[in-house]
């Protein structure tokens, strides 16, 4: 009886691996894209709207703020009105800002969007995780969890490409480069949205690929998989709180955060320093991360499965990716950068489906929708803080830069400075708006003279 119980519960595994995973791959790639690819407008919206790297990476953290703030409010509703209808909302909403932020005009529209659009986002992560406490037996976690990272890392490896290339339309409908990729990539976070509410349902029991028998073992076995008892959170919503394991494991997630997004938000900069041009290009070799995240993710749960001690491979980790990212601060060599950057990727990115298995085997039910969102939301503000301060440390990279080995032209009335990518492309650069006006003046050889803003 029992060898018949588990032979219908790896194939009831098997059919929810084929039906489910795909529908959350596509909506975490989606998410990662709408979140990194902002990395790829920065020197476009310096030039373009005047946003200073400053303010770039304050924007840029501005989004961990609303989204670590409403994490565990939006897993409470996503425990009441179910994962299908609640992660339909999230991608709807967060598509819709993500087309918004093509109407950036100055520092705070770039603000106040970047903070709408972590609100909208808010949630969708521990909601998934939720969903596979709910779907899959402890045992199966780890790989499962494994297998939805797979998403992130080809987001960076085809992602960055992608909207790179969408930048190359600058110029195109009269919309900047950072304006098409900002709309495209918005509009398609709105079609995984409804792809969503007619492909996912929320339970097994609402499966109608599943048969009774095989709903039924599904939800038995993700139940009676979990921690022992003595170590489990029941029904006291303080425990996910202030358990030891939850707050430790969100110091890590919250250092995990720190490399990923002080990183990761300045390598195409970095790039672009070294003397690269192309956005396309650009988001080519900085695409080039996904590759390690990709074995980072495939590696550490074999691992686990092979030598087990899960919560000491996170450990090594996390220290690892601490001395990366001081590293990353301290460098004054591009080449050593981009290696730490593809070094970071390979522990920050593998070491988390080994850190989710670790948090979803201490919770179940209403307190692990709450504490995973909880984890979620304490290593999501390293995230806040990451962009801004590796923008004030890093030193600035003139000894990487071809573009000051030779001095700027000289200003002068008869042509004045131009601030569009098209000429800042092939070298000229930008104007500053004189005091009082709100136009900026093309050069005089620029297809388009004047700017009204």
């Amino acid at each position: 009886m029992t060898n018949a119980k588990d032979l219908l519960h790896e194939l009831a595994t098997r059919k929810a691996v084929k039906r489910l995973l795909p529908v959350l791959g596509i909506a975490y790639f989606m998410s990662y894209v709408d979140r990194t690819n902002v990395a790829l407008a920065k020197t476009a919206l310096e030039a373009d709207v005047g946003i200073s790297a400053a303010a770039y990476g304050l924007g840029a953290g501005l989004f961990f703020v609303s989204y670590a703030l409403l994490e565990v409010p939006s897993n409470l509703v996503l425990y009441r009105v179910g994962a299908r209808v609640w992660i339909t909302r999230i991608a709807v909403t967060w598509g819709a800002v993500s087309a918004a932020m093509m109407f950036v005009q100055n520092e705070l529209s770039f603000y106040i969007l970047r903070l709408l659009l972590g609100a909208a986002e808010a949630g969708l992560f521990p909601a998934m995780m939720y969903m596979v406490t709910l779907w899959f037996s402890q045992k199966h976690r780890v790989t499962i969890v494994g297998l939805i990272y797979t998403a992130p890392c080809i987001a960076i490896f085809i992602g960055s490409p992608m909207g790179g290339a969408l930048m190359e339309l600058d110029g195109l409908g009269g919309l900047h480069g950072w304006q098409w990729m900002f709309l495209v990539e918005g509009l398609v976070t709105v079609l995984v949205g409804a792809l969503v509410w007619f492909a996912l349902p929320a339970r097994p029991a609402d499966a109608r690929w599943l048969t009774q028998e095989e709903a039924a073992v599904l939800t038995e076995r993700a139940v009676n998989q979990g921690a022992p008892a003595q170590s489990r959170t029941h029904g006291r919503l303080r425990l996910a709180f202030g358990h030891p394991t939850v707050l430790l494991l969100a110091g890590i997630y919250f250092i995990n955060q720190v490399i990923g997004a002080g990183v990761g938000f300045n390598f195409p900069a970095l790039l672009q320093s070294l003397g690269l041009e192309s956005p396309f290009l650009i988001g080519v070799v900085a695409g080039g991360g996904g590759i390690s995240g990709l074995a980072g993710v495939l590696l550490f749960p074999w691992l686990k499965r092979r030598f087990g001690r899960e919560v000491t491979l996170i450990g090594l980790c996390a220290a690892a990716g601490t001395v990366i990212l001081i590293g990353f601060i301290a460098s004054t060599s591009a080449v050593l950068s981009i290696g730490l950057v593809f070094v970071a990727n390979f522990f920050a990115l593998g070491t988390l489906p080994l850190f989710w298995s670790v948090a979803m085997s201490r919770m179940s039910g209403l307190v692990a929708a709450v504490g995973l969102a909880f984890i979620n939301m304490i290593g999501i503000t390293g995230g806040s803080s990451a962009p801004t301060s590796t923008a004030w440390s890093r030193r600035p990279p003139e000894a990487w830069s071809r573009r000051t080995t030779s001095s700027p032209p000289p200003r002068s009335s008869a042509s004045p400075w131009c601030p569009c990518s098209r000429c800042r492309s092939a070298g000229r650069p930008r104007t500053r708006r004189r005091r009082g006006s709100g136009v900026r003046r093309r050069r005089r050889d620029c297809p388009a003279r004047r700017i009204d803003r």
